[in-house]
C-alpha cells in the first residue's frame, strides 16, 4: 500500500466510535495529530506531538508541512474534510500528491437521514465565517436548502432576517450535536416560530424546505425583468422619478449582466434599475449610490419588498462615494448631478477588463458631457436615441402619449484604458503646438 505523507481523516462528533477500522489504524501509527482541539480531545491516549489548529490556520499547516518530511502526520477534520472543510487548504499547501483523505460522512447527509428527506435535490448554503447578504436572493430559486450556520449566524438569526423580507413561509428543522449524546432534532413549522428560540447549540444544522414549493418566487419572476413602475416606491412629482421600464430593458441588455455580476447604480432614484440588474446577477452583488436622502429611504424600502438582499445602498455623492467599493463588472448611470465627466472618468477607471458602462442623458448638457467624457478616451459609444409613447384610452378611443427621449449610451472599456487616455492627451498637445505655430 502507498504510504502517503499525510493523512486528513473526518470525524463526526461521536469521535472514536465512528471510525472505520482503516482510519483508527492510520491514527495509530501517526507520530504528529493535528487537528481543532475539540477532534484532539477525542484522542487523550495519544503520545506524539499533537498541533492544536486555532485562529492562525496558515502557521498550523506551515508546521504540518515541515513536521511531514520526518514523521507520519494525521490531520482531523469534521465529517467530509472535502466539503467546506479544511481538506481543500491543505491541498493547496502540501499537494494532492502527498495526501490521503478517509472522510466520515458529512452534517448534512446526517441531518437529512434525521429529518428522513432525500437530499439530491436540496441546495447547500454555507454561512459559517460568511455574511449573510444575499441569502434571501440565492433561497428564491429552490424549494429545499441545507445551511451551515455558525455561533453569529445562528438559526434564530437567520429566521429574523428571512422574515424581515417577508420569506417566512418555510418549514425548518434544527439539527444539534448531531452524532453526540446530545443530539437533538426539532422542528419548526414557521420561521417565525423558530426566531422566538432562544438556547440552539452552535453546532447545528438547519434544514428549510417550502411549506408551498409553488411559491418559489423565481418561478413568478419574468426571465426579463420588465416591471411597471408602479411596482416600485418612488419620489413624487409626476410620474414619479424612476427609469421607466421600457428604458430600463434596453439598458440592462446593454450592460450585458451575468449572474455573478458586481454592479453599481450610479443616481439610484428609486432603485428600480439596481433592483431588476439584482434579479438577473443574483449570485453578485449591487451598490445604489443615491445622494438624496429621501432617495436612500425609498431604495431601501424598494430593496425589503423586491426581496434583493444583495442590493447595498451607498448614500453620497458619486464619484466621491465610490471610493471604497468593489471594481465593478457593470455600471448604470442613471444620475449625475452635475458631475457626469467626472463620473465616467472614475467609472473608466474602475471598471474591470471589459466591463460594461451605460449611461442615461435626458438632457441636452449631459448628453454633450457623456459624449466628450467617452471621446476624451478615445472611445466611441454605441448610442441610442429612444422616443417612446404609451398607448392611453381617451373615451372609447386610444391615443398615444409621448415620453421624454432619452438617450442611452453605452460601451466597453478597452483594454488599456490609461494608455488610451496618455495617447490623445500627446495627440491633443501636438495639435495644440502646431495651432500655436500657424499662428506665428
Amino acid at each position: 500500500m502507498t504510504i502517503h505523507a499525510v493523512t486528513v481523516i473526518g470525524l463526526g462528533d461521536d469521535g472514536c466510535l465512528g471510525l472505520s477500522s482503516r482510519a483508527a489504524n492510520v491514527i495509530a501509527r501517526a507520530q504528529v495529530l493535528a487537528g481543532g482541539e475539540r477532534h484532539l480531545a477525542f484522542f487523550p491516549q495519544f503520545e506524539g506531538k499533537r498541533v492544536i489548529f486555532k485562529s492562525d490556520l496558515v502557521r498550523a499547516i506551515s508546521e504540518i508541512v515541515d513536521l511531514s518530511h520526518e514523521h507520519t502526520v494525521c490531520v482531523l477534520a469534521s465529517g467530509d474534510p472535502l466539503f467546506y472543510g479544511i481538506g481543500n487548504m491543505i491541498a493547496k499547501k502540501i499537494g494532492k500528491e502527498y495526501l490521503e483523505f478517509i472522510p466520515s460522512p458529512t452534517s448534512i447527509q446526517l441531518a437529512f437521514s434525521r429529518v428522513k428527506e432525500k437530499w439530491d435535490d436540496a441546495t447547500i448554503i454555507s454561512l459559517h465565517g460568511r455574511p449573510m447578504k444575499g441569502l434571501v436572493s440565492k433561497l428564491q430559486r429552490v424549494q429545499k436548502a441545507a445551511l451551515l450556520t455558525d455561533n453569529k449566524n445562528s438559526p434564530q438569526v437567520i429566521a429574523n432576517y428571512l422574515c424581515q423580507y417577508q420569506d417566512s413561509d418555510w418549514t425548518a428543522h434544527v439539527c444539534e450535536n448531531l452524532g453526540s449524546r446530545d443530539e437533538k432534532v426539532k422542528k419548526y413549522g414557521n420561521l417565525r416560530e423558530l426566531a422566538e428560540q432562544r438556547e440552539i447549540s452552535d453546532l447545528n444544522i438547519l434544514i428549510l424546505e417550502r411549506c408551498n414549493p409553488s411559491n418559489i418566487l423565481w418561478r413568478q419572476e419574468p426571465t426579463i425583468p420588465y416591471r411597471e413602475e408602479e411596482a416600485f416606491a418612488k419620489r413624487m412629482p409626476k410620474n414619479g422619478l424612476i427609469t421607466k421600464r421600457e428604458v430600463r430593458v434596453l439598458s440592462l441588455a446593454a450592460m450585458q449582466l451575468r449572474s455573478n455580476s458586481v454592479i453599481w447604480d450610479i443616481g439610484a432614484g428609486s432603485g428600480s434599475v439596481a433592483i431588476e440588474a439584482a434579479k438577473v446577477a443574483w449570485e453578485g452583488e449591487v451598490f445604489a449610490i443615491e445622494v438624496d436622502p429621501e432617495g436612500v429611504e425609498i431604495c431601501r424600502e424598494n430593496i425589503l419588498s423586491h426581496r434583493t438582499d444583495h442590493v447595498e445602498v451607498i448614500a453620497g455623492r458619486a464619484p466621491e462615494a465610490l471610493l471604497d467599493l468593489k471594481d465593478p463588472d457593470a455600471v448604470f448611470v442613471g444620475g449625475s448631478k452635475g458631475s457626469m465627466g467626472e463620473i465616467i472618468d472614475c467609472v473608466l477607471k474602475r471598471l474591470k477588463p471589459d466591463g460594461r458602462i451605460v449611461v442615461n442623458a435626458v438632457t441636452l448638457d449631459n448628453v454633450s458631457e457623456a459624449y466628450q467624457a467617452f471621446r476624451s478616451y478615445g472611445i466611441i459609444p454605441e448610442v441610442i436615441l429612444l422616443n417612446i409613447s404609451r398607448g392611453q384610452k381617451l373615451a372609447n378611443y386610444l391615443r398615444y402619449d409621448a415620453l421624454n427621449p432619452i438617450h442611452i449610451f453605452a460601451a466597453t472599456k478597452p483594454a488599456s484604458i490609461s494608455s488610451l487616455s496618455k495617447v490623445l492627451q500627446n495627440q491633443t498637445t501636438s495639435s495644440d503646438t502646431a495651432r500655436i505655430n500657424d499662428s506665428h
